[in-house]
């Protein structure tokens, strides 16, 4: 499930990593901080922009890593300032990363509050019914570096885009792992990634403003719940009782909710951080008032916040959204138990910002094009 490039992408490397490569051409070890300055600081799009390297290493460098190993296919913008990013990998892979922005009271675009939705895998293995990732399977795991490099092509639309951005280091407020593909079944690459991120050498972004999500793999969960880093966690759990959550979303069978909630409750205390809970809303199977009264049990006894999120319609799928006035009953259940919830409205319908649909979209646009 893995792709091989031919040269290893930059973004990939850590100082460690990269130092011990430049020490094995001879280079001494502050060459390995200026390069990566040039890339997370500086944010230069070419190897000839590192002008304080010696034209021989910056062709070494060129002929031994890819800079940059995601190309920005398309950026789609919406009514509600969300943006989409399409990008394209060197295998002509298709993944999306996402800027939900949440413009701030009495100040402009400039200084909206940003939070990056990244992928990490091309697809998805997880066969959530109601979702567009998984509709064309898994095809594989991206590598740190294209993890890493989804945030650098953000920070290249931000600048060019903002005066804010251009005085920042990493122009956005928040990252979730939220976008196509299960985290942490990408576990290795996604921790290096996230590692990367949160280096003072690469983009510096603290840990506790980073959100991981997962469908629920309990002993990646246990695993999460050991690294030294404080991550935030995200259950995607969209069915309150093990027969709703079945239906849905195939990963309940091999972790039911008796043994999800354990391992949630185990990171929760490990990090005394509070969890979230994201549970989207599809008319006639989730959003009954009895689940509601499950999913307030629940997120009393874990001490989570609740994202409500009405079902973003996929084409080709059957699932609706239920009416304002069933979203609100069901938020009334848990606000009345005091429970913090979040009735998340509407963001980027108008251009397909459910993981996995522009994807898809694109992707058939190939095929009808390469077929005429």
């Amino acid at each position: 499930m893995n792709f091989t490039p031919t040269k290893p992408a930059l973004t990939g490397e850590t100082l460690d990593s990269l130092t011990a490569r430049l020490q094995e051409r001879g280079e001494p070890a502050f060459r390995a901080v200026q390069i990566l300055e040039w890339l997370y600081k500086k944010r230069v799009t070419s190897w000839d922009q590192m002008t304080n390297l010696s034209k021989p290493l910056r062709t070494w460098l060129a002929e031994t890593f890819d800079l940059m190993p995601a190309d920005l296919v398309l950026n789609k913008h919406s009514e509600d300032v969300t943006d989409k990013l399409l990008l394209e990998l060197r295998d002509r892979s298709l993944i999306e990363t996402v800027i939900i922005r949440a413009p701030q009271d009495g100040v402009g675009l400039d200084h909206s509050r940003k939070t990056i939705c990244i992928s990490t895998q091309v697809g998805c293995a997880m066969a959530c019914v109601f979702c567009a990732s998984g509709l064309a399977g898994l095809k594989r795991d991206l590598s740190a570096g294209e993890i890493v490099a989804q945030l650098l092509q953000v920070c290249y639309c931000e600048d060019a885009r903002t005066p804010r951005a251009r005085t920042e280091l990493a122009s956005f407020d928040n990252i979730v792992v939220m976008g196509m593909g299960e985290p942490l079944a990408n576990y290795d690459n996604l921790i290096r990634a996230l590692t990367i991120l949160n280096a003072e050498w690469g983009l510096n972004f603290g840990a506790r403003r980073i959100t991981i999500s997962t469908s629920g793999l309990v002993p990646k969960i246990l695993k999460l719940a050991e690294e030294p880093l404080g991550f935030r966690l995200a259950i995607s759990l969209h069915g309150a009782t093990d027969d709703v959550r079945e239906k849905i979303m195939p990963v309940n069978k091999a972790f039911p909710l008796a043994k999800l909630l354990p391992a949630v409750k185990t990171f929760s205390e490990k990090h005394g951080r509070m969890i979230t809970l994201e549970f989207i809303l599809i008319e006639d199977v989730n959003d009954s008032l009895e689940q509601a009264q499950k999913l307030r049990d629940i997120a009393r006894d874990l001490h989570a916040h609740v994202n409500l999120i009405p079902y973003n319609t996929v084409e080709g799928l059957p699932w609706k959204r239920p009416s304002i006035t069933r979203q609100e009953r069901f938020a009334d259940v848990l606000r009345a138990a005091r429970i913090s919830v979040t009735l998340r409205r509407e963001k980027g319908h108008d251009i397909a910002a459910a993981c996995g649909q522009l994807r898809l979209k694109t992707e058939k646009e190939r095929e009808l094009s390469a077929i005429a």
